[in-house]
C-alpha cells in the first residue's frame, strides 16, 4: 500500500532547482499542450507525405490520453492528414481473467488486514495483462495500415510502448504523471483500474494500483527511459499547461540533475496525530487540519522541479533516478539495489498535537519476501529536530514487562473498546534536539506528542506498518482506527527491551550515544547510528563556517537541523549548488565527489547526514 494515500493538493512552490543547461536543452521544451500537439502533428504530417505514420501515446498511470489525441487529430486534419486511432485497452484479458490474476495476490481475510491494504506485487508487466490474441489482431492491423501512405494511426494506452510493440512506431510519447497527482485524480473518480469497466471503492483501487497498476508502469517507463527510446516525454501533471520535452533534451535535463545536489518537492498529509509546526515553518493552508506526515524525499512518492529557461518542469523522482542511478546512487547501490533509491526521508509532526502516533512495529526481510513479496524489511530511524514539553520517544519493551500480558491488552482494545496502560509495557527515551535511535524491523516503537522527527527508513516501498495501539482513536470520519494486533505480534521483537537497546555490547544496540570520527577547527562528523542490521550510517556534521566532505562512490542526504541557511556545492564546479533552509532535505548524488557546505548564516550549522554503511553491498539481499 502506497505511503501516499491521501496527499493533501497544495503545490509546494519553493523547492525549485535550477541547474545550467544548453540551450539545445531549453530550447528542447515546448510549453502548453495546445503547442505541443501543433509541433508533433507538424513532425508527423510531413513524415506521412510519403508513408503512413504510426504514432504511440502511453503514459503513467492516470495519465489522460483523450486530450492529447483529440489536439492530435485536430491539428492533422487542418494540415490535410488523415487520422486513425486506436485504444490499445482493447488488447487487455477480459475483467473476469485480470480479476483473477491479480485478486489472488490481494489479502482478502479483514481479521488480519482490516481495511484490506496488503497484498503481493504483480510482477507479470503489461505483457501479462494483454491478451497474446488480441495483440496479434492489433499487430496485424497496423501491418495492413503501413501498406499504404498519406495518414496517420494513433495507437494510444497503458502498455502500448511495450517491447512487442515498439518497432511497429514512428514516433513514442511518454505522457508522466507525478505520484501525488496521479493519487489526487484516482481521489476525484478519473480513474479506473487497468482493464476495470467500473472504478472499485477508492481504497481498493489504491490498493490494486499499488500491486499491479502502478507497478507495471513503472517497469515499463524504467525501461523506455534506461533505453533511450521516448521520442517526446510530456510532463503531464497539468492538462493545460503540459509541456513537450524531445529525447536529446529530456537526457540532458536528467543527466545534469544527476550532478548537482537538489531537493525533491514535498507532499503534505493531515493527520489524526498530526500537528502544527510544520503548518508554520512552511506556510502551508490554512484550510489544513494539522500537517502529520511531510514526505520531503519518499522516492516513489515525491517529484523534482527543474527551471528549464522561463519553465517549470516537474519530473517524478524515479524518472531521474531510474534513468541515471548509478550517477544519482553510485555504481555499487545501483546493482545492490536495481535500480531503486534505498533509502526514504519523511517528518512526522506531532507539535502541539492531540496525541501520539500508534504503537506500531514493521516486518522484517523474509516476511516482506514471503508476504508481499516486496524488495526488503522495513528498517526505520527517528532523530528527534524539534521539541515541546514532555515529548517522548517510545522505542522497545520495557526491561519488566509482561508481553504475553501485552497482548491480550492490546487485543482487548481492538476488539472491546477497552483502553490499555501502555505506559506498563512500552519503554521510551525523553526526547530532545538530537536524539538518534534505529529502529530496526520489529522494533516496537512510536513518536509521541510533541515534537517533529526526522523519519528515516529503508526501501520498503510499501507501508507494512502495524498498528498493536492506537489508544481507542477515531478517524477524521468518526470511525476507529484499523489496528493489527494480529501482525503485529507475529513481527515484533520481544527481545528488544531497554536494558539490551542501550547495551553497547548488545548486537541489539540502537540506542547509540555519539562518537566523533573527524574533526578539525570549528568542525566535526560524528556517527550518531550504525548498526550490523541496517545498510544505512546515520551521522551529524557541526561546524561554525563551513565542513568539507566526499561522496566518495556514495550518495548523501543532507538534512539542516539547526541553523538557517547553508549552501552545498560542488568544489570542482562551484556553479552546481543548491542552497537549503533549515529542514530542507537534498540529495547530493554520488557524482558530485568533493563538495562543501558552507553557512549562510550567523549561528552554528548542523546538518544529518544520511549514507549507506561500509560494506552495505555485502549484505544479504
Amino acid at each position: 500500500m502506497s505511503f501516499m494515500y491521501n496527499p493533501f493538493p497544495y503545490d509546494d512552490p519553493t523547492p525549485v532547482n535550477r541547474p545550467v543547461l544548453s540551450e539545445d536543452a531549453v530550447n528542447s521544451l515546448t510549453a502548453g499542450i495546445v503547442k505541443s500537439a501543433a509541433k508533433l502533428a507538424a513532425l508527423s504530417a510531413a513524415q506521412a507525405a510519403g508513408r503512413n505514420v504510426i504514432i504511440a501515446i502511453d503514459g503513467y498511470t492516470t495519465a489522460d490520453f483523450g486530450s492529447l489525441v483529440n489536439l492530435l487529430c485536430g491539428e492533422l486534419s487542418k494540415r490535410g492528414v488523415k487520422t486513425v486511432t486506436q485504444d490499445f485497452s482493447a488488447t487487455y484479458k477480459s475483467e473476469t481473467e485480470l480479476r483473477r490474476l491479480i485478486d489472488d495476490n490481494l489479502s482478502w481475510d479483514r481479521s488480519e488486514d482490516p481495511t484490506l491494504l496488503f497484498g503481493k506485487i504483480f510482477h507479470g508487466g503489461y505483457q501479462g495483462i494483454v491478451d497474446p490474441y488480441k495483440l496479434q489482431k492489433l499487430t496485424s492491423r497496423i501491418e495492413m495500415f503501413k501498406e499504404s501512405k498519406g495518414q496517420v494511426m494513433i495507437v494510444s494506452g497503458y502498455g502500448c510502448a511495450i517491447r512487442e510493440m515498439r518497432f511497429m512506431y514512428d514516433t513514442l510519447c511518454w505522457l508522466d504523471i507525478t505520484p501525488k497527482e496521479s493519487m489526487l485524480r484516482i481521489r476525484r473518480g478519473e480513474y479506473v483500474n487497468l482493464g476495470m469497466k467500473k472504478a472499485l471503492p477508492v481504497n481498493l483501487i489504491i490498493r490494486r494500483c499499488y500491486y499491479a497498476d502502478f507497478e507495471v508502469a513503472v517497469t515499463l517507463r524504467k525501461e523506455l527511459l534506461r533505453g533511450d527510446l521516448i521520442d517526446w516525454y510530456f510532463c503531464a501533471d497539468d492538462k493545460v499547461n503540459a509541456c513537450m520535452i524531445s529525447r536529446e533534451g529530456l537526457k540532458e535535463i536528467i543527466a545534469t540533475m544527476a550532478h548537482y545536489p537538489f531537493r525533491c518537492k514535498p507532499v503534505y498529509l493531515e493527520g489524526v496525530w498530526g500537528g502544527s509546526y510544520m503548518m508554520k515553518l512552511r506556510n502551508l493552508p490554512k484550510t489544513m487540519r494539522n500537517c502529520a506526515w511531510v514526505f520531503d524525499m519518499i522516492p516513489m512518492e515525491v517529484s523534482v522541479m527543474v527551471q528549464v529557461g522561463g519553465v517549470i518542469a516537474e519530473f517524478p523522482f524515479c524518472t531521474i533516478f531510474m534513468k541515471e542511478s548509478e550517477a544519482v546512487m553510485g555504481p555499487k547501490a545501483a546493482e545492490k539495489y536495481h535500480g531503486y533509491f534505498p533509502i526514504r526521508f519523511n517528518y512526522d509532526d506531532s507539535y502541539h498535537s492531540t496525541g501520539n502516533m500508534s504503537i506500531q512495529c514493521h516486518s522484517g526481510g523474509k516476511y516482506n519476501l514471503e508476504h508481499y513479496d516486496e524488495l526488503g524489511r522495513q528498517d526505520e530511524s527517528y532523530y528527534v529536530v524539534v521539541t515541546g514539553h514532555e515529548a517522548k520517544t517510545f522505542i522497545g519493551f520495557r526491561d519488566d514487562a509482561d508481553i504475553p500480558q501485552f497482548f491480550k491488552d492490546i487485543e482487548a482494545a481492538d476488539t472491546e473498546h477497552k483502553p490499555v496502560d501502555y505506559m506498563k509495557y512500552i519503554s521510551y527515551e525523553e526526547s530532545k534536539p538530537g536524539l538518534q535511535v534505529m529502529l530496526p524491523a520489529g522494533t516496537v516503537h512510536s513518536s509521541g506528542r510533541n515534537q517533529v522527527i526526522l523519519e528515516i527508513g529503508s526501501l520498503t516501498v510499501g507501508s507494512y506498518t502495524y498498528k498493536m495501539y492506537d489508544y481507542l482513536r477515531l478517524d477524521f470520519d468518526g470511525k476507529q482506527r484499523p489496528i493489527h494486533t494480529k501482525l503485529g505480534e507475529l513481527n515484533v521483537r520481544q527481545d528488544r527491551r531497554a536494558s539490551v537497546i542501550h547495551d553497547p555490547d548488545s548486537p541489539e544496540y540502537i540506542v547509540q550515544r555519539p562518537r566523533t570520527v573527524r574533526e578539525g577547527d570549528g568542525w566535526k562528523e560524528e556517527v550518531l547510528g550504525e548498526n550490523a542490521q541496517m545498510y544505512i550510517s546515520l551521522r551529524r556534521l557541526s561546524f561554525d563556517s563551513s565542513i568539507d566532505d566526499d561522496t566518495d562512490g556514495k550518495f548523501h542526504v543532507l538534512t539542516v537541523v539547526d541553523g538557517d541557511r547553508v549552501r552545498i556545492r560542488s568544489v570542482e564546479h562551484p556553479e552546481r549548488y543548491y542552497d537549503a533552509d533549515f529542514m530542507d532535505i537534498v540529495v547530493v548524488p554520488a557524482s558530485l565527489g568533493h563538495y562543501r557546505i558552507e553557512n549562510l548564516g550567523k549561528e552554528p550549522i548542523r546538518v544529518h547526514k544520511t549514507t549507506l554503511r561500509e560494506g552495505f553491498e555485502n549484505d544479504p539481499a
